[in-house]
């Protein structure tokens, strides 16, 4: 079942932004404009999570965490309130996390997945056609037959997998697999794409997009 994830943003373009890039990663976004129409959709819907600004019109993010909280919607602040007393404000209040504008779309997308794991941890399997990864055992099957990868082959695979149909360049899997202190070349993700491809027969599903990097295509199960 898709995630329902409420998008409380007034800036329009930043609002399609955000939900454009949720749809194509599988999700399902409601937006809302302001602090009122957040508290009409958390009244129509159940949400897994939100993302809310905290500069809005009629009620601000702040206001609006209690609400959030008596139906059980985790918070992640999206914000281009950057100053630590914000931040310290919202983590306080009980916020998840606290991202600042401007950001990247892909760590959003990594952020929502682990608050979204700490709220549902049974949920500890991802499909994707015929590979099954079972995220507590970290093992990998195709058709039923497991399948052996190494370490950093499995991260990159999980990632692929988290994200599919979004492009994701060499050096965002760099940082995303690797970690911002891995000092290489852009060349070792290709090389962990090849044996991928060859691991598990995704020479077509795993897609070369020129001069950017790599696309899982189709939807997840």
């Amino acid at each position: 079942m898709e995630k329902c994830i409420l998008i409380v943003e007034d800036d329009p373009a930043i609002s399609r932004l955000i939900e454009s890039n949720l749809l194509v990663a599988g999700y399902e976004p409601v937006c809302a404009m302001d602090g009122r129409q957040a508290l009409d959709a958390i009244s129509a819907h159940h949400f897994d999570l939100a993302l809310c600004d905290i500069m809005l019109p009629e009620l601000d993010g702040f206001e609006l965490l209690p609400y959030m909280q008596e139906r059980n919607i985790p918070v992640i602040y999206v914000s281009a309130k950057a100053d630590v007393q914000s931040r310290v404000h919202g983590l306080r209040l009980g916020a998840e996390d606290y991202l600042v504008k401007p950001f990247d779309i892909l760590e959003l997308l990594v952020r929502m997945e682990k608050v979204l794991a700490r709220s549902a941890p049974t949920e500890n399997k991802i499909t994707y056609q015929d590979i099954t990864v079972d995220l507590d055992s970290r093992s990998v099957h195709k058709a039923g037959e497991l399948i052996s990868l190494k370490p950093m082959e499995y991260e990159l695979l999980c990632t692929f997998m988290k994200h599919p149909g979004m492009v994701l360049t060499r050096e965002k899997l760099l940082r995303q697999v690797w970690g911002d202190e891995y000092i290489g070349e852009t060349r070792t993700v290709d090389v962990h794409v090849a044996a991928l491809r060859k691991k598990l027969g995704l020479t077509e599903q795993l897609a070369t997009v020129f001069k950017l990097g790599y696309r899982l295509e189709g939807e997840m199960k």
